[in-house]
Formats: C-alpha cells, structure tokens, sequence
C-alpha cells in the first residue's frame, strides 16, 4: 500500500517476486500505470479470484495473475529489451540485504541451491528509480539493512528507497534515513533492528495509506 502511493500516472512499472507483487492490489483508482513482469507481460491486474484464474497467465514468480484492457504478451527477450533500454519508470524489488551505500543482494545465499540471477540484475543496472520492500529483520532478528552487504551482490550503488514492515527509509550520503514508521511501530524497535548507520529525525510521522 505504501508503494503504491509512489506510482504516477502512465508509469510503466516492473514488480519483482515476492512481497513486490502485492502492489498490484493497491493501485490507486482513476491511476493509469502499466505494471511489467520480466517473463513477458505487460498490463498486469490485481491476483484473480477464483473466478478469474487463468493457469496461463503467470508472473515471474510463476504467480496467477489478471490482465487488464490494453494488456500485451510478448517474449522474455522483448521484455529484457524494455529493461535494458531504460523504458521502464518503478521498479519494485525484494532482497536478502541492503546496505547504506545502496548495494543490493538479493539473487543468492553461499551454500543454499538457487536457480540462478534471474532478471534482477538488468532490473538494477535498467532502472533510476527503484524501491526495495524486504522483512526489517530475519527469521532469526538479524537486520538485513547493515553498513555492508554480506551476501553476492546483485547491484551497487543503486537503492535509494526502501520500504520494509517497520518503516519507510531512503538512502543518502552513507546512512539510511528513516522518513516514515509503519502503523504502532516506535523509533525506538526502528533503531533497534538497523544494524546500518541510521540517521532519525527530530519528527518521524507514521505512514497514512
């Protein structure tokens, strides 16, 4: 929901899996945005209902979902086209970690199998304007906004926002600053759970949707 008050009209959007692909249930109404999945589709709507389930129409996470009137279906290669060459406004990712100089990892974990890239590092290298949406904190407590990504990167120097489940932070000048807090989240779990230099306010307002 919080994401979704960043679109503006007649952006063309890519969603990443994960939690990204849940923006698609919040745009604003009256607000024309065409969201891209990376696998070829271009005009995707909110997950269908039972209803509505076409077991042909996927996202990149191999997701059911809806397309809207003026939707198009193309190759992967046409759509890394698009990536590549800029054309895309938003984009929305998941990660493992983000780290104060704005690197990204997110593809893999040493040790655990994982299928490959995948499209994320075109969407880094292809994209101004992007919004990371990742948990605070592992399983585990462990922050995963540190001083220094730990994991593979994906990109560097790239994340300027990033939305997690306690709050809303952009990324300037080596540190997180904390912009927004989540509804009945304190400053004080925030700081707690940001093992990266974190920069706070005198005034820290909670998101309004």
């Amino acid at each position: 929901m919080r994401v979704a008050r960043e679109l503006k009209d007649g952006y063309f959007v890519n969603l990443g899996i994960g939690i990204p692909t849940l923006v698609a249930n919040y745009v604003p109404k009256g607000l024309e945005v065409m969201l891209q999945s990376e696998n070829g589709l271009l005009g995707m709507g909110p997950y269908p209902t039972e209803s509505e389930l076409d077991a042909d129409l996927i996202n990149a996470g191999k997701q059911t979902v809806t397309t809207l009137p003026g939707a198009t279906i193309f190759s992967s290669a046409e759509s890394f086209a698009m990536i590549r060459g800029g054309h895309v406004d938003l984009t929305v990712l998941g990660a493992f970690e983000v780290d104060v100089h704005g690197n990204i990892a997110s593809w893999m974990i040493p040790g655990k199998l994982v299928k490959g890239m995948g499209g994320a590092m075109d969407l880094v290298a292809g994209a101004d304007n992007i919004i990371v949406t990742m948990t605070h904190a592992s399983k585990n407590n462990e922050s995963k906004l540190l001083d220094r990504c730990t994991l593979p990167l994906t990109g560097a120097g790239c994340i300027k926002k990033v939305l997690t489940d306690l709050a809303w932070l952009e990324i300037s000048d080596g540190a997180f600053i904390l912009k927004e807090r989540a509804p009945g989240v304190s400053v004080e779990e925030i700081v707690a759970k940001t093992a990266g230099r974190l920069i706070v306010p005198d005034e820290v307002p909670e998101m309004t949707f």
